[in-house]
């Protein structure tokens, strides 16, 4: 079982309204054939990484130079379902989060991808056939490319503008997980 980090991308349907990504990052049970391997996730492999403390980043074209999210800040949140990994971030006013809402606009994105390794024990192979059951998830990045898996969505939302009182419960949040 290797321990490197792998990536994978799937395509994405596009709608922008607003200063929020959301959609899905992975799809479960959706084939991608990488070169002679077939790999399809198994629902629920998310679970172990969504439940612990890892700061799963949101990226551009996995470049972590480009950071858009992050989990530890509140600025991604993720969250697993029938369907896939399913993310809602939050556009920062910046330079690089108005150019992906400008291409999220036009419908001019390639996909969605995720970084991962298996967890121990995470993985089952049947021939050239891997499914993955756990995996330790890293980031997840907007690609501006071609992805390898199909089907993945990311809208753009407009945020309801924050209230000194949402602000404060924020903070208050943000303080309590890092104690």
């Amino acid at each position: 079982m290797s321990r490197e980090f792998e990536q994978r991308a799937a395509s994405l349907e596009v709608r922008a309204r607003g200063r929020r990504l959301e959609g899905y990052a992975a799809l479960f049970g959706v084939e991608a054939r990488l070169g002679d391997v077939t790999e399809t996730i198994s629902p629920g492999a998310f679970a172990e990484a969504l439940a612990g403390d890892r700061d799963v980043l949101g990226l551009v074209d996995h470049d972590f130079s480009r950071v858009l999210a992050r989990t530890r800040s509140g600025t991604l949140r993720l969250s697993q379902d029938t369907k896939g990994l399913a993310f809602d971030l939050d556009v920062p006013a910046t330079t690089l989060g108005n150019d992906v809402l400008a291409l999220a606009e036009r419908g001019d994105l390639g996909g969605m991808s995720f970084a991962f390794r298996p967890s121990r024990g995470g993985e089952t192979w049947a021939g050239s056939r891997r499914t993955l059951t756990a995996v330790d998830l890293r980031e997840i990045s907007i690609v501006q490319s071609f992805p390898a898996y199909e089907g993945t969505t990311v809208n753009a939302r407009m945020k309801p503008p924050a209230t000194r009182l949402s602000l404060a419960r924020r903070q208050i949040e943000i303080a309590e997980r890092r104690w």
